[in-house]
């Protein structure tokens, strides 16, 4: 099969084209004929050799066809998606023309979609829905700072709120993104800074923040809720760095609540993907209620232009690769 092959770590060069052998079934695992996938940010921090594991074979999700599934857990000709467990960190992942992944890691996801749309949803939508509604705990009329919110993760999370009946207010670097922001139903929009509690009008009276910049905003993040608000650090917009000389006594408001989430967990015993409705989410998407159009889709051979726009935070939402 061809697959795309990490060839050492680095810039897009080291995104290699080469036949490898398909994978055979095993016990506990089902076997995937991919026919989408999407492009994540995790995934370049992989290709530069920034993240702790990284298998030959890149790619954390994808949508497809169940080809084999020697437990029966899901039939042959299924329409699923995968996600995680391990996919294209330490085995090999989504990059490929067929791919192998844990059984509790797949999830039936059979609605009236083309393959582009459904490519759309496992790693965002499960994420943004985690948490929003495990982690934060998100209740109708709420109101929420989704910072970070052009991201492909951040437009989902935007989404599955306004759907919720919460109140939004998104941040984003550029101004002229704030357009399509309000489009998608939020209240209102903020420029993203490292301040922005001290700006914010609300401040005091919001009930969760989720923030995908990253450590940066940590703090910032919990200067701005109410007693008794929560806010979740999901994801890392803002570069990997550690946040520093982090004294929790010193520098945590009282009452407030901080929690994290990585999608790596899906799968585990704690985080079964079964918790997560994404064939609810693919019907809602089939039937109008929520609108999961890609922000662009690309060809198997244009893997490397979709990594160059990721890098340059150019993508304006979730890439997908169609085969």
């Amino acid at each position: 099969m061809r697959a795309i092959v990490l060839d050492g770590f680095g810039g897009l060069e080291a995104l290699t084209y080469r036949d490898i052998p398909e994978p055979e079934p095993i016990d506990g695992h089902v076997v995937i004929d991919i026919k989408a996938f999407g492009i994540n940010h995790a995934e370049i921090h992989m290709r530069k050799g920034e993240w702790a594991e990284a298998a030959p074979v890149s790619g954390i999700e994808c949508v497809g066809i169940v080809k084999s599934c020697r437990g029966g857990e899901f039939p042959v000709g299924a329409k699923v998606a995968a996600l995680m467990g391990g996919l294209g960190r330490t085995i090999n992942g989504s990059y490929a023309e067929v791919t192998r992944v844990p059984v509790s890691n797949v999830a039936l996801i059979d609605a009236d979609l083309p393959w582009a749309q459904l490519a759309a949803i496992p790693e965002s939508y499960a994420t943004a829905w985690t948490t929003l509604f495990r982690n934060l705990e998100l209740a109708a009329g709420e109101l929420i700072v989704i910072r970070g919110a052009t991201s492909a993760l951040g437009q989902a999370a935007v989404k599955l709120a306004v759907n919720a009946g919460a109140r939004v207010i998104a941040t984003t670097r550029q101004r002229g993104r704030f357009a399509a922001l309000e489009a998608m139903g939020v209240e209102r929009c903020e420029i993203e800074r490292p301040d922005l509690a001290a700006h914010i009008a609300e401040r005091g009276r919001i009930d969760a923040v989720l923030n995908l910049v990253g450590n940066t905003v940590v703090l910032d993040s919990l200067r701005m809720l109410r007693r008794g608000g929560r806010s979740c650090l999901a994801g890392w917009l803002g570069g990997l760095d550690a946040i520093p000389d982090f004294n929790p006594l010193l520098q945590m408001p009282s009452g407030v609540c901080l929690t994290f989430f990585g999608s790596f967990v899906f799968g585990t015993p704690g985080f079964p993907l079964s918790d997560v409705p994404l064939a609810q989410i693919a019907q809602d998407a089939a039937s109008g209620r929520l609108d999961i159009q890609p922000a662009r889709i690309f060809r198997f051979d244009e893997v490397p232009e979709a990594h160059r726009l990721v890098e340059a935070n150019e993508a304006g939402g979730k890439l997908v690769v169609v085969h």
